[in-house]
């Protein structure tokens, strides 16, 4: 339906798109991998100052990181810009945005480092940026993937979807090295964003047999969802992911799933799994809470190791939408 369930919100601003470089990486400190070796500071001798943030896309950012990750691995592979061949044109992906902010950023280190960054770095840093714009934690990047050649929409037929059971959600998650644990942090990045009813309809309307609702939502919050998302109404509207908090990165999108108030249901049915539902509870006390933002923050960097490409794999690409060599 051209929508993504996880499509995030633009965020307008008078002074248009802003570009912002908001640390020097002076400091270099290997961190090893058995793909390769990525590291924090990669690029502090040969280009000092990689770090590219939109000020108007946080959530697109941030969700891009994970379709990238979760198809080739962590190589640019969702930037390239193949037709409907491409991994972009996988219903998964569809409604994905923000390629425009990493084109921009992209042109802008290649005038300053030509040849020297990469498309998937430039996501990852990105992505870390647009969750300390929404009040996230502001954490170390390990730097070095190089770019994937390769883009196949069939390649994509396995990303988490909106409609998966929690046993499958977490199967497609160990299949990438994820746990439990990282499934519920990685889910809670819907903290921000938006989805559209297109992707709830089948939750209120035709989840049981009779035709009736998911009965994990909350009696309360279910004529909200109905109000905003009516029977055969305009399934392109779109309603926020945390109703609660929608524009700032917090662990109330956990507080949500606990009290019904989930409003897609791949995140309701981290409450329905004993080992999820336990994580889930861990971070909403005061404790809990306190350790989310470090925890979300390890959870995106072991995200971001996988399918590394480095060393002599893959390649820089001059255009993050295209391959080297043919024609962008």
């Amino acid at each position: 339906m051209g929508f993504s369930p996880f499509k995030m919100p633009i965020y307008r601003s008078k002074c248009g798109l802003i570009i912002l470089f908001l640390m020097s990486l002076c400091c270099i400190h290997p961190i090893g991998f058995s793909q390769g070796e990525l590291r924090v500071g990669f690029y502090s001798r040969t280009c000092p100052k990689p770090n590219p943030l939109s000020a108007l896309t946080p959530a697109l950012l941030l969700r891009m990181q994970f379709h990238d990750c979760m198809v080739e691995g962590c190589d640019g592979s969702i930037l390239i810009d193949n037709g409907n061949a491409g991994e972009r044109m996988a219903t998964g992906n569809q409604g994905l945005g923000g390629f425009d902010v990493i084109d921009k950023a992209k042109a802008m280190l290649e005038r300053v480092c030509k040849g020297v960054v990469s498309c998937s770095d430039i996501v990852a840093l990105a992505a870390r940026d647009a969750v300390f714009l929404r009040n996230g934690p502001f954490y170390q990047v390990p730097t070095g993937r190089r770019d994937g050649r390769v883009s196949d929409i069939s390649h994509a037929a396995n990303i988490p979807e909106v409609g998966d059971s929690i046993q499958l959600l977490k199967s497609k998650f160990r299949q990438k090295g994820l746990s439990d644990r990282d499934l519920v942090l990685l889910s809670a990045a819907h903290t921000i964003g938006t989805t559209a009813c297109f992707f709830i309809e089948t939750r209120l309307y035709n989840f049981t047999r009779g035709g009736g609702s998911d009965p994990a939502i909350n009696p309360d919050f279910l004529p909200k969802l109905k109000a905003k998302c009516p029977f055969r109404g305009d399934i392109n509207v779109r309603l926020p992911l945390d109703p609660v908090t929608e524009e700032t990165f917090d662990v109330q999108i956990l507080r949500n799933i606990r009290d019904g108030l989930a409003v897609i249901e791949s995140d309701a049915r981290l409450y329905d799994d004993r080992a999820t539902k336990r994580v889930v509870d861990s971070y909403i006390g005061q404790r809990g809470s306190s350790a989310f933002g470090q925890d979300f923050a390890e959870a995106m960097v072991k995200m971001g190791n996988i399918g590394v490409k480095t060393g002599s794999q893959g390649e820089i690409r001059r255009i993050c939408t295209a391959v080297n060599g043919v024609p962008s």
